[in-house]
């Protein structure tokens, strides 16, 4: 493997990001996707526990549940080693989303005449850079279920494994999606300077 050609694609993906984060579309696909797989990843924390007791609860218990599971996002009444893998997760998907949402509307754009191809394209980019943290929320409910109170030991070296596992899919995914950001947004600004020097000249 080229190393120096891996790093180098990872200082381009960090550039796209960065790139990117001046974009509306963007931050639309990453706020939403952040609260949604964070509030997803705290409810299912303990198995599907606090689902249950939403039902039992009523309506103002189960918008209580909501809240707290809302600000265990941002680490409120929360361990940190607890706290920072569901952050680092719901973060990572969300810039994942993010990058998506804007890589659709560029391909939408360049394709405008064929509306549904472009559609396609995004459909394949999704599937390709995949959803670690959606993986990762599964098997949280999945685990407890599976294994019992004298194995919860077991339950939590697999679920920290997955988690670790997750997170590397996600900065793989990130560097790929980063790339291609990076040039788009590049191409982009040489092409519309291209178009400026045209004009003047």
């Amino acid at each position: 493997m080229n190393w120096r050609k891996w790093l180098d694609e990872f200082v381009l993906a960090g550039k796209g990001i960065l790139m990117v984060t001046r974009e509306r579309k963007f931050w639309v696909g990453f706020i939403i996707s952040f609260l949604f797989f964070g509030l997803l990843m705290n409810l299912l924390s303990s198995g599907l526990t606090k689902f249950e007791l939403m039902f039992a609860v009523g309506f103002s218990g189960a918008m209580k549940i909501l809240g707290d599971a809302f600000l265990a996002i941002f680490g409120v009444n929360m361990i940190f080693m607890e706290w920072l893998p569901i952050f680092l997760l719901s973060f990572l998907q969300g810039v994942l989303i993010g990058l998506i949402v804007f890589l659709w509307q560029k391909k939408r754009e360049e394709n405008s005449a064929n509306v549904e191809k472009a559609g396609i394209i995004t459909g394949l980019i999704a599937l390709g850079a995949g959803c670690p943290t959606c993986g990762t929320t599964l098997l949280t409910p999945l685990l407890g279920t599976i294994f019992s109170t004298g194995s919860l030991v077991a339950a939590g070296v697999i679920s920290t494994v997955v988690t670790v596992l997750a997170i590397v899919i996600a900065i793989l995914s990130l560097k790929r999606l980063g790339v291609e950001t990076y040039a788009i947004i590049v191409n982009e600004k040489y092409l519309a300077r291209r178009k400026k020097n045209a004009k003047s000249a």
